[in-house]
């Protein structure tokens, strides 16, 4: 298993309720494989100004946006289609529930942080390209741009960090079963 990263280049994706259908769309969950999902992230977003094919997309290794990430279909190809393309985190106010949960069986974080902290994580946009670092064990983000940096304390469940940390629902269970 590959190690996942968690950080880096950060997508902006100021938008509440961005839905599995425009993670992934549809017409493609007859792929058999994760690779073959990797060109169609975020290819049905609506979103003013939003390119999938640009390089700020193609170079994202965390997205942030607001509230209700992931609604819509219970799919797994929606946190598959991220993790193909090295994106293994997410960081919004909130998410559906099982798209959260998909996240952490995936080995994936799906961090949630309240709204001012989403603000001030959009508004280092202003100063250049945010880059955000996770420490996993301290359950902290740091998010940078020019001079700024800013920390938040986010919360997980001891059991979806050893998820994380054991890289996915499989390889948790193969080391303890």
């Amino acid at each position: 298993m590959t190690q996942k990263v968690f950080g880096g280049p950060a997508l902006l994706l100021d938008r509440s309720d961005i839905n599995t259908d425009e993670i992934i769309p549809a017409k493609y969950l007859t792929e058999v494989t994760k690779e073959a999902l990797k060109p169609y992230m975020l290819e049905d977003l609506k979103l003013d100004g939003f390119d999938p094919a640009s390089v700020s997309v193609k170079q994202a290794r965390v997205v942030v946006a607001r509230e209700n990430f992931g609604c819509g279909s219970s799919r797994e190809h929606a946190p598959w289609v991220f993790e193909v393309n090295g994106v293994h985190t997410i960081i919004a106010e909130s998410y559906a529930r099982i798209f959260r949960q998909n996240m952490f069986n995936c080995g994936m974080l799906a961090i949630e942080l309240p709204r001012p902290d989403i603000d001030a994580i959009f508004a280092l946009a202003d100063e250049g390209e945010v880059e955000v670092s996770v420490d996993v064990d301290a359950q902290t983000v740091t998010a940078k741009a020019g001079g700024s940096e800013r920390t938040f304390s986010f919360e997980i469940s001891p059991f979806d960090k050893a998820l994380v940390q054991a890289g996915g629902w499989v390889e948790f269970a193969d080391a303890r079963y």
